[in-house]
């Protein structure tokens, strides 16, 4: 595998486009990657401009140490769904003609439970699910098939609705009265609602809701529809990509570059170009005293969906609606992550190839409301991977004789929760706070108390460590309150309630996590591919279906 810095300096390096492009991108994530791609083999000139040192986003991987000491870490991906020869990432990079290995996790469980007193292993399909619970909660059969029902309602017509061919409103509202009677019930609802009309039994929900932390929402505010969906994307099976998230990354990059665009990185945006109500290029930022306009048909901003509209094109370029409207977005949860390397193999403590997801108690909504409370930061549970375990083919993840694993919680995500003035994100220089420092090393060691009771003796074995915090993925990737999420997945924020892929603005087209494809690395992804998609066709040159 090669370093996730190999082309850097390169890209660091490349000369801005001396004429106009078609396409000017704001941000070298999964959105922006995929968009460039198809629009670069579409014949469109696109430039993407990104402040990091790697191309990637939240889809990368930092390294750590020198030669055979050295560590591979992922940022962002630590598992996809619906892998297989015909699941949505491999179509979407079908599309542009590339293909990547992955690696499947464990069938019978690629996801742990760990809760007080018992443990619960996911396993891949639906039926497989429903026939585990009724065999962990037999009195409760009657409320999980009725949430299974739900879930499969919302796989079958949501399959339907991203089918090809034109299909009319009416057709998929008289598809929903029949075939989906609890998705049309709950289509503007929490998942709240939905369990509390299924069971009453603590520890069950606590099962349903087991893979929260993948939207980082309590059940009274996530949308039925995005758990549905989530829950749904994983029973086609969960992968890993072999070699690491970087690669799918590093293909998407490379095949942009010889497509015949560039990528542009420590290269941030300052702002959009506006003439006459239109987007007509960026502004890039002050680099050794020198800024420089690049001229652009169409600007595409892959970046924070707040960032882009109040900070980038700015309050006096926007519609009156548009500002109240980003001015009251909600933004998803935030995360604390541990990166460790262990000595020795885990197995022999017990670790297979699952992920971990560790709770303290049963009750999922004051796991949250405790989050959002403010004051000391205290993890209630976390969540434990380890790309030893799900790549163990690829030996560069960490050095012979050391299992990598991450560790991650969920936390407030505000700067402000931090100590954290938002002025000294960009220099890191709230990295010396002492306050920060303290929190920091506190909740590394509480991470690190909770991997050792989990498999005994793995704490005394640690021989390398490193954390990240909200406040260093907003330094990395100018997230607002310091999500990956993007916006929180309410149902008033989710689908046709997120925006579009057209901007507010002539000339401005948007992707990424806050859009309506909505979030994780395959939401990112399938918005780059919608924004494309449009621009294209705005373009005169369409693109066909992935």
């Amino acid at each position: 595998m090669t370093s996730p810095t190999a082309k850097s300096k390169a890209r660091t390096r490349a000369p801005l486009p001396s004429a106009e492009v078609d396409v000017a991108i704001i941000g070298a994530g999964p959105g922006g990657l995929t968009a460039g791609a198809y629009l670069a083999q579409h014949g469109l000139k696109v430039a993407l401009f990104d402040q990091h040192y790697v191309a990637g986003g939240c889809m990368t991987m930092f390294e750590r140490g020198r030669g055979d000491e050295r560590y591979r870490f992922d940022v962002g991906l630590h598992y996809i769904g619906d892998c297989g020869p015909d699941g949505e990432i491999p179509r979407l990079l079908k599309g542009v003609g590339l293909a990547i290995d992955y690696v499947e996790m464990n069938r019978d469980g690629f996801d742990t439970l760990v809760f007080p007193d018992f443990r619960f292993g996911i396993p891949a399909g639906l039926e497989r699910y429903r026939q585990r619970l009724h065999e962990y909660f037999p009195k409760e059969k009657r409320g999980i098939d009725r949430y299974c029902r739900f879930l499969s309602e919302v796989n079958t017509i949501g399959r339907k609705v991203e089918a090809p061919g034109k299909k009319s409103r009416f057709g998929l509202l008289r598809e929903i009265a029949t075939s989906g009677r609890l998705l049309a019930r709950y289509r503007n609802a929490p998942i709240g609602a939905l369990l509390d009309s299924c069971t009453k039994d603590p520890k069950l929900k606590a099962v349903m809701l087991g893979q929260s932390g993948d939207y980082g929402l309590p059940p009274s505010k996530v949308s039925a529809l995005l758990h549905a969906g989530l829950a749904n994307h994983y029973f086609e099976g969960a992968y890993y990509p072999k070699g690491g998230g970087q690669v799918i990354s590093d293909e998407l990059a490379d095949h942009i570059e010889k497509a015949g665009g560039s990528i542009h990185l420590r290269c941030g945006v300052e702002r959009v170009l506006i003439e006459n109500g239109k987007a007509v290029g960026v502004r890039t930022e002050a680099k050794k005293g020198e800024q420089h306009d690049i001229r652009a048909k169409v600007v595409l901003s892959n970046a924070d969906l707040k960032q882009t509209l109040l900070g980038l094109v700015g309050p006096e370029h926007l519609p009156s609606e548009w500002i109240t409207r980003t001015e009251g977005f909600e933004m998803g949860g935030a995360i604390f992550m541990t990166y460790l390397g262990i000595r020795g193999d885990l197995a022999e403590k017990g670790m297979t190839n699952t992920n971990y997801w560790c709770f303290d108690d049963y009750d999922t909504e004051a796991f949250y409301r405790e989050v959002r409370a403010g004051g000391i930061i205290r993890p209630r549970g976390c969540y434990v991977t380890s790309t030893s375990f799900k790549d163990p083919d690829t030996p560069s993840h960490s050095p012979d004789g050391v299992t990598s694993v991450e560790i991650m919680a969920l936390v407030p995500g505000k700067a402000s929760d931090w100590g954290v003035d938002p002025a000294l994100i960009d220099s890191g220089k709230y990295r010396k706070q002492p306050a920060y420092i303290d929190t920091k090393q506190r909740l590394e060691d509480d991470l690190v108390r909770r991997l050792d009771e989990l498999f005994p003796g793995a704490g005394d074995d640690v021989v390398f460590r490193e954390s990240a915090t909200p406040v260093t993925h907003s330094r990395y990737t100018r997230a607002s309150d310091g999500t990956g999420y993007g916006l929180a997945a309410t149902p008033s924020q989710f689908l046709d309630k997120r925006p579009g892929y057209r901007g507010p603005i002539e000339g401005l087209y948007l992707c990424g996590a806050s859009t309506r494809a909505g979030h994780g690395i395959v939401g990112a992804m399938k918005s780059g591919y919608s924004a494309a998609f449009r621009i294209a066709k705005d373009m005169g040159r369409p693109m066909a279906g992935y």
